[in-house]
């Protein structure tokens, strides 16, 4: 995956006139090979707070969950599964990704998959490009380009059994 070539563009107004606030890279990026998590967006949902026109990224960490009170705006990918993994190796590396975004409580009961997360947040995700599976407790969705899911603050995970990385754009919305 090339994060460079992904673009974020964040508008502005000053003195009743829209300019370009930032033109350029990802805020924040962690990746691990093919997978990885790259912020474009975040801000506050207090009033009078939304549009202030300052990157909220720029000197935080990255971390998976939007923080209180706010929205976050990210693009992420997800990695074909590697096969030749065992099922101990594939719970060590989700445990460090959660755990490198600071979000190690999110997982939840992992029996279905490694990756089964939950977070106080509604997201609106939108497949990119390939193809993967949203996993629930209790069924699953195939997704192709254009699909939209709303995750409600349910467990969930992402599965890739293409040979593509799988891009998608998430709104993420602390629900508290």
């Amino acid at each position: 995956m090339d994060w460079r070539s992904l673009r974020r563009i964040v508008t502005d107004n000053k003195g009743g006139r829209s300019r370009i606030l930032i033109d350029g890279e990802a805020a924040k990026l962690i990746a691990v090979e093919e997978a990885g998590l790259a912020e474009i967006w975040s801000a506050a949902l207090d009033e009078g707070r939304l549009l202030d026109a300052t990157d909220a990224l720029a000197d935080r960490d990255l971390t998976l969950e939007p923080d209180p009170r706010s929205v976050k705006v990210r693009w992420f990918t997800i990695a074909p599964e590697d096969a030749s993994k065992s099922p101990e190796e594939l719970d060590a590396a989700a445990a460090f990704a959660f755990g490198a975004v600071g979000a190690s409580h999110c997982r939840a009961d992992t029996a279905r998959h490694p990756m089964m997360h939950k977070t106080a947040s509604l997201d609106v995700i939108i497949l990119v490009k390939g193809a993967v599976e949203l996993l629930l407790d209790d069924g699953e969705a195939a997704l192709k380009p254009g699909d939209v899911v709303i995750q409600r603050a349910t467990s969930h995970a992402w599965r890739n059994r293409g040979a593509e990385t799988a891009l998608l754009v998430a709104v993420l919305i602390d629900a508290n």
